[in-house]
């Protein structure tokens, strides 16, 4: 399909900010005018179910699209506005066909896009390609989560994806700070400075 006359137009979201642990995942979608996805709306109010029904459709119907991340390691050093910044540009820097365009959720857009860029406050509830891309971040962050939780089970991550939940605290708690964990979120810094003391756990 040739793009030359077709003024195209990526739409761009993150998962991941507010977690104590794991990467932060931005997505970068350009979806088909010819085939739409029926059903987009932002992430956060679609059910699980609704977005691992989507994300395919997504991902088989969109011109173009792509998920990247920001690993724990550049969230501390960067802190999480920048990490998340680097993850979306990274995102539609990986498009295998460029933009004309990029639409940013949030106030605020990456600095370095090769294309002219415009952010868009509740922009997943309002921009269709925003939409897709929040459900692309989304189903691949909790994806994450699920195979670190097959590594960690005592930190319960399948449940609550690593969120700041009474349960992943009092974990942390329990199990001290893990290499995934965000050393530069405060939750996660009070258990480094005061760590858990370690009770024997029996086993053979």
């Amino acid at each position: 399909m040739s793009s030359t006359s077709v003024h195209l137009i990526c739409g761009v979201d993150e998962a991941g900010r507010g977690p104590l642990c794991g990467s932060v995942v931005a997505a970068a979608v350009i979806l088909d005018p010819a085939r739409p996805v029926a059903g987009l709306a932002d992430s956060k109010k679609l059910s699980e179910k609704a977005r691992e029904r989507l994300a395919p459709l997504i991902r088989e119907h969109a011109l173009a699209w792509a998920v990247a991340e920001a690993s724990v390691e550049e969230i501390d050093r960067l802190n999480i506005l920048h990490a998340t910044m680097l993850a979306m540009r990274r995102a539609v820097e990986a498009l295998g066909v460029q933009p004309q365009e990029a639409l940013i959720d949030g106030n605020r857009c990456p600095p370095g896009l090769a294309m002219r860029a415009r952010a868009i406050v509740k922009g997943d509830a309002l921009e269709p390609a925003i939409s897709a891309a929040s459900i692309l971040a989304k189903t691949a962050r909790d994806a994450m989560m699920v195979e670190l939780d097959a590594l960690y089970p005592q930190y319960g991550l399948a449940a609550h994806k690593g969120y700041p939940t009474a349960a992943h605290l009092a974990a942390i708690q329990r199990h001290g700070v893990a290499p995934f964990h965000r050393r530069s979120f405060a939750p996660v810094r009070a258990v480094l400075q005061n760590p858990p003391l370690r009770t024997e756990e029996g086993g053979a």
